[in-house]
């Protein structure tokens, strides 16, 4: 699984004799996905490939993508937590080819850990992230308060080594827990990808979500609109 751009418009030329053909332009350098204008674009609409928008290639501000990975009993339901583990493929394999930093909070029943200090993603993505989540059987409850917590201590200390650094805090979480924890201040913007599922639902990561001033991202509409761009060979 890949994130890949949005193809750039071709404008039509005329020619020699008249005929008309198209000249490629140069493309901009593609960056990390742009949630904001993808959500603009998206309106109430359900998340498809076509939707998806990317911010220019970052500068030297540099990224970083700090994951909390909800591995609690109730993302083994289901299969979300290896649909979580799919996705953080697909946006460590993003990071990779962005050069951008990743960090990796995981929790469960036994609390929170940092698997993955912010550092840069090694070749190798998907071996590399399966070590990383080797340990990891999922179980327990949802520390979600403890996750957060460890987030804003590992923000605030990314921030102090490179202050002008662009930092996205993602959660990946069914948010089958009553504690809405405040939102990390060092984080620059905020992902919640919902990993709820059936029909009855508590809507507690929209919550979060609203909590935090971030982005609420379906984790079924979002593999969606992955694998369609890939089928579709964009």
């Amino acid at each position: 699984m890949r994130w890949l751009s949005v193809p750039g418009a071709m404008p039509a030329m005329r020619g020699v004799g008249g005929r008309r053909h198209r000249r490629g332009r140069a493309a901009a350098p593609v960056g990390a996905l742009d949630w904001p204008a993808t959500l603009r674009v998206k309106g109430p609409s359900a998340l498809v490939a076509d939707h998806l928008r990317h911010r220019a290639r970052p500068s030297e501000r540099g990224l970083l993508q700090c994951v909390l990975l909800d591995c609690s009993a109730s993302m083994r339901a289901g299969q979300r937590l290896a649909l979580a583990k799919g996705l953080l493929v697909a946006l460590f394999e993003h990071a990779y080819l962005q050069r951008s930093e990743v960090a990796l909070i995981c929790f469960d029943g036994n609390g929170a850990a940092l698997r993955v200090p912010p550092s840069r993603v090694p070749g190798g993505v998907a071996g590399a992230v399966a070590r990383w989540l080797q340990p990891i059987g999922g179980g327990g409850g949802t520390p979600l308060a403890a996750a957060a917590a460890l987030a804003a201590q590992t923000l605030r200390r990314a921030a102090l080594r490179r202050p002008a650094q662009l930092r996205e805090l993602w959660v990946f979480t069914d948010a089958r827990t009553a504690v809405l924890p405040p939102r990390p201040a060092a984080a620059d913007a905020a992902f919640i990808v919902d990993f709820e599922q059936g029909t009855l639902r508590l809507g507690r990561a929209a919550r979060l979500a609203e909590r935090w001033q971030a982005q609420c991202i379906d984790a079924d509409a979002l593999r969606e609109a992955l694998t369609s761009r890939m089928r579709d060979g964009a």
